[in-house]
């Protein structure tokens, strides 16, 4: 739970004073975008509502605060009011300023542990993903068909095709049905990593030696992107993450395919540092 706090707070943060509800396509953020991507998940659905109540309780303290010093500025200055007031308590007034307080962190404390509540429970799940993170490229395993595996590694600027967001394209996609209840579970063969898809609310570490657990809903179709959201070493930047959602019918078809393309190998070989390192030289 603690660890679901730590990384679903900066979410809410980060775009504390942006407006929501701006456009944009593909499951990705477009250029001076302010504010959260549209949800694609409940949970993310859930983060939105619940980053709008806090906006508004912020929104309104900074407006009291903001008043209340205007109003001593100018009622208070030396010219208007030449003798100060000795006066060294009042016991309403420190009631108010205690327990308003305490009522605000409640407003926001009952809703947050909802929050975090809904996004940490894993219930009802009808498939699981595996997510493992690589120095510097994702393994992702279908342990519920067929256990195959493979590598997504992003695909270079000069390979790039019409219409492919650069840092985002990948050569092996992450297939997903929508409207389904998919386990992720998360882990990692050397440094920690961070598996963050914005616009479904996930944001998770993976961790060598451990399973961290979470889960999705995908509301539509579509393509949703993400990137690695941790300080994994020199590639760090170079780790997307692309889902494609599609119907379960499309999902099954899909599987059939992969298992007869990556249950020998387990996928094309992932790009190595020491390639990462020499294609960037000769660039």
């Amino acid at each position: 739970m603690i660890q679901r706090l730590i990384t679903l707070a900066p979410m809410t943060a980060l775009l504390i004073f942006g407006a929501t509800g701006n456009a944009f396509a593909g499951g990705r953020s477009e250029p001076w975008q302010m504010g959260f991507q549209p949800a694609g998940s409940p949970v993310m659905e859930r983060i939105t509502e619940f980053h709008n109540l806090v906006l508004v309780i912020e929104v309104s303290i900074v407006a009291l605060v903001l008043g209340l010093m205007c109003y001593i500025i100018v009622r208070f200055n030396a010219k208007a009011n030449p003798v100060p007031s000795k006066t060294t308590h009042n016991t309403l007034l420190e009631v108010v300023w205690t327990v308003v307080p305490l009522l605000i962190l409640i407003v926001v404390a009952v809703p947050s542990l909802k929050l975090l509540y809904y996004s940490d429970r894993v219930e009802n799940t009808e498939m699981t993903l595996k997510v493992t993170g690589n120095q510097w490229f994702w393994s992702y395993t279908y342990p519920d068909h067929g256990g195959f595996e493979f590598d997504s590694v992003i695909v270079p600027d000069d390979e790039l095709k019409a219409g492919q967001p650069r840092l985002l394209t990948v050569d092996n996609e992450v297939v997903l049905p929508a409207e389904t209840n998919i386990r992720l579970l998360f882990t990692s063969a050397d440094v920690i990593h961070n598996w963050g898809v914005p616009s479904l609310g996930l944001k998770l570490d993976t961790v060598a030696g451990r399973i961290s657990e979470t889960w999705v809903r995908i509301n539509k179709k579509g393509n949703y992107y993400g990137m690695c959201s941790e300080l994994c070493g020199v590639n760090h930047g170079f780790m997307p993450i692309h889902i494609k959602a599609v119907s379960k019918a499309d999902f099954a078809q899909w599987v059939e395919t992969a298992n007869k393309e990556f249950a020998r190998t387990g996928g094309p070989a992932p790009v190595r540092v020491a390639e990462t390192e020499a294609r960037e030289r000769d660039d």
